[in-house]
C-alpha cells in the first residue's frame, strides 16, 4: 500500500510540475527571442542614423570605428551599404562572393527600397544560427519607411543566437532541478503519510490473517492513522472480540454436550433394554422401535458434535497416506460387509499422498462406507477405489487459498456401490444436513455426507455424487494432491500400478 500511495502522489504531483514547467519554458524561450530581436533592430536603426549624419557630413572614416564597436559591443557583424549597393563599411572582412550576394539578399533589399518595416532572417553560418537585421539609410529630416524616395543606403547586422540558446538552455535545467527537488520533497513528505497512514492498514491485515488461520486475533492499535482506518481498527477489535466469545462459547457448548448428552442416552437405552423382560409379547414391538430411535439419537448427537468440534477447529492441511489410510479401513470394514453378505473390494494404486486436516480422510471414508453398507442389497459389491485425476485449470472452491495454482494435481476417492442410486434432484440436496432420501432405511440420521462435504471442504478439496454404471450411487472425494508440480506438457506422468484387488 505504501509503494501504491507514493506512485500516486509523486505522479500527480509529476503531472503539476509539467503543466506549470513546460508553458513557462515555452514562454521565457519566446520572450529571449523576441527580446534579442528587439535588440538587433534597435542598434540597426541607431547604426543607420548615425551612418545617414556621417555621409551627409562627409565623415565616411568615421564608419568604420562605430562599425566596429558596435560589433563589439554586441558580439555580433555590422555591415553598411549606400544605395548602389556598395559596402561602406564593415566589421568583418568579406569575400568577394559575400560582397556581391550581400545586396541581394531579402532583408537588404527591403532595407534599399526604404520601407519601414525590419525583415529578420535567420541562417547557418559555421554551424551557428545567426539572427540577420536590416534597417533602411535615409537623409537626415528625411520620412523613413514613406516610400515615395530611395534609401540612401543600409546596415545590416547579424548575432549569433548561440547566446540565446545557452539562455534558454540554463533556464530549462533551472526548471529541471526545481522540478526534481520538488519531487524529492513530495517524495519524503509523502513516504511519511504513507506509512503513517499504511501502519494501522497493515497490522490490521496481520490480525486478519491471525484470525483467519484460527489463533487469537490481537487488537490494534486505534491510536494512529486517519481517523477512517481508527475507525475501522475499532469496528475489527470489537469484531475479533465477540467472535473469540462466539468460538469459545461453542467449544463450551461442544464440550459440555459430549459429556451431558451421551450419559442420558446411553443410560436411557439400558433402563430401555432392562424393560425387554417385563415387556408384554405385544408391546416388544413398540420397544424396539424405542431403542431403534435412541440408537439414532445417539448417532445424530455424535455427529453434530463432528460438525462442531470441525467448524471450530482450523488444523492446516497436511501430507496424508490415503493409500495406506484406505487399507486400514478396508480392514476394519471387512467383517461388518460380510457379515451382511456384501462384498466390499478395494483397489488401491499409488497415488502418493493427499492434502487433507488430520483425521479427515479417515471419518469421511467411514461416513460413505456406512452409507453404502446401508443401502447395499445382500449379494451386491461396494468398491474403494482411488484415481489421480487430469490437473485442474480452476477448481470449484476457487476462493480457497491453496487450490489458486493452475498447475495443482488432485486425487480421487470413490466408493461405489450397487443399491438403488439418486435421481439428480436428490443428489443435489444429499449434502444438506438432516436430509434424508424418500424410502431411505430407518435409522439415518442425514448428517453422514454433510459431515463428508465439510471434511472436504476444509481439506482443500470436494465431494460429489454421481450416479454409478451399476446402477448405485458414485461418491467421489477429491483431494489435492501433495506433490507441488505436475509432469511436464508432453511427458506422461507415473503410471499407476494397479494393487491387487482386496475383496472382504
Amino acid at each position: 500500500m505504501t509503494r501504491r500511495l507514493l506512485l500516486t502522489y509523486l505522479s500527480l504531483a509529476a503531472f503539476v510540475l509539467l503543466c506549470l514547467e513546460i508553458p513557462l519554458g515555452i514562454v521565457y524561450s519566446r520572450a529571449e527571442r523576441e527580446r534579442i530581436v528587439n535588440s538587433a533592430s534597435d542598434e540597426a536603426e541607431s547604426v543607420a542614423a548615425f551612418a545617414a549624419l556621417s555621409v551627409s557630413a562627409g565623415r565616411g572614416r568615421e564608419l568604420a570605428e562605430r562599425v566596429a564597436q558596435c560589433a563589439e559591443r554586441i558580439g555580433g557583424q555590422v555591415a553598411i551599404l549606400d544605395a548602389d549597393g556598395k559596402l561602406l563599411a564593415t566589421s568583418h572582412p568579406l569575400t568577394d562572393t559575400e560582397k556581391r550576394e550581400l545586396p541581394s539578399r531579402t532583408e537588404v533589399s527591403a532595407a534599399l527600397d526604404g520601407t519601414a518595416t525590419t525583415d529578420v532572417r535567420t541562417s547557418t553560418i559555421g554551424g551557428v544560427q545567426y539572427l540577420s537585421v536590416a534597417a533602411p539609410v535615409v537623409a537626415p529630416g528625411g520620412a523613413q519607411g514613406a516610400g515615395d524616395e530611395r534609401a540612401r543606403g543600409a546596415v545590416r547586422i547579424t548575432l549569433p543566437t548561440d547566446m540565446v540558446a545557452e539562455r534558454v538552455g540554463r533556464v530549462w535545467l533551472l526548471l529541471a532541478f526545481t522540478g526534481c527537488s520538488a519531487l524529492t520533497a513530495v517524495a519524503a513528505l509523502a513516504f511519511a503519510f504513507a506509512r503513517w497512514a499504511g501502519r494501522p492498514i497493515r497490522q490490521l491485515e496481520e490480525a486478519t490473517h491471525q484470525l483467519a488461520d484460527g489463533g487469537q486475533a490481537t487488537p490494534v492499535a486505534v491510536t494512529s492513522g486517519p481517523p477512517e482506518i481508527r475507525s475501522l481498527a475499532a469496528a475489527f477489535n470489537r469484531t475479533a472480540a465477540r467472535l473469540e466469545h462466539l468460538l469459545a462459547s461453542q467449544r463450551a457448548f461442544a464440550g459440555e454436550a459430549s459429556h451431558q448428552l451421551k450419559t442420558p442416552l446411553a443410560a436411557l437405552r439400558l433402563r430401555l433394554e432392562n424393560l425387554e423382560p417385563d415387556t408384554a409379547q405385544g408391546a416388544r414391538g413398540s420397544l424396539a422401535a424405542a431403542v431403534t430411535e435412541t440408537d439414532r439419537l445417539s448417532r445424530m448427537v455424535e455427529g453434530l458434535l463432528a460438525m462442531a468440534r470441525l467448524e471450530d477447529s482450523a488444523a492446516a492441511p497436511g501430507p496424508v497416506d490415503v493409500g495406506e489410510i484406505c487399507a486400514e479401513r478396508h480392514r476394519t470394514w471387512a467383517p461388518l460387509f460380510a457379515r451382511h453378505d456384501v462384498s466390499l473390494v478395494l483397489f488401491a494404486g499409488s497415488v502418493g499422498h493427499v492434502l487433507a486436516i488430520p483425521g479427515a480422510v479417515e471419518q469421511i471414508l467411514d461416513n460413505l462406507l456406512s452409507n453404502a453398507l446401508r443401502y447395499s442389497p445382500p449379494g451386491s459389491t461396494v468398491s474403494m477405489e482411488l484415481r489421480l485425476s487430469a490437473p485442474a485449470r480452476r477448481h470449484p472452491l476457487h476462493h480457497l487459498h491453496h487450490l489458486r495454482e493452475s498447475r495443482a494435481s488432485w486425487v480421487d476417492l470413490h466408493v461405489t456401490d450397487e443399491g438403488p442410486g439418486m435421481s439428480p434432484e436428490q443428489r443435489s440436496r444429499a449434502f444438506d444436513r438432516f436430509w434424508r432420501a424418500p424410502g431411505a432405511p430407518k435409522g439415518g440420521t442425514g448428517l453422514g455426507l454433510s459431515l463428508v462435504q465439510r471434511l472436504a471442504h476444509a481439506s482443500g478439496g470436494e465431494a460429489i455424487l454421481h450416479a454409478a454404471a451399476t446402477g448405485g450411487l458414485d461418491a467421489v472425494v477429491r483431494l489435492p494432491s501433495a506433490q507441488s508440480q505436475e509432469p511436464p506438457a508432453g511427458k506422461p506422468g507415473p503410471r499407476r500400478r494397479e494393487a491387487p484387488a482386496l475383496r472382504a
